[in-house]
């Protein structure tokens, strides 16, 4: 399970990050990043179903601090997307 998450995780954060250069409009760049982590956590919840924990050290790292470590990366996208939104709508109104 180790090896799966980081090599997921380091695919995120690879993709996300040539997200961040190729795309300068900040809420077009959201719009494409959220869809990719939730796609990810859907991978993950996937695999963990398929192949389940070898222990419950395991299991505990995994809903401990693996899945919320992608999970915060959606919140964090999620409300940088509503700030940009906002900005973006009361720049129309002007």
């Amino acid at each position: 399970m180790e090896v799966y998450y980081n090599e997921t995780r380091s695919k995120l954060e690879r993709e996300i990050a040539a997200i961040e250069l190729d795309i300068d409009n900040p809420l077009q760049r959201i719009e494409v990043i959220i869809p990719l982590i939730v796609q990810c956590l859907s991978e993950m919840k996937e695999f963990v179903l398929k192949m389940g924990f070898n222990n419950k050290d395991n299991e505990i790292r995994f809903f401990k601090y693996q899945k919320p470590a992608i999970v915060a990366k959606l919140i964090f996208y999620n409300a940088i997307y509503k700030i940009e939104a906002k900005i973006h709508s009361e720049e129309k109104k002007l």
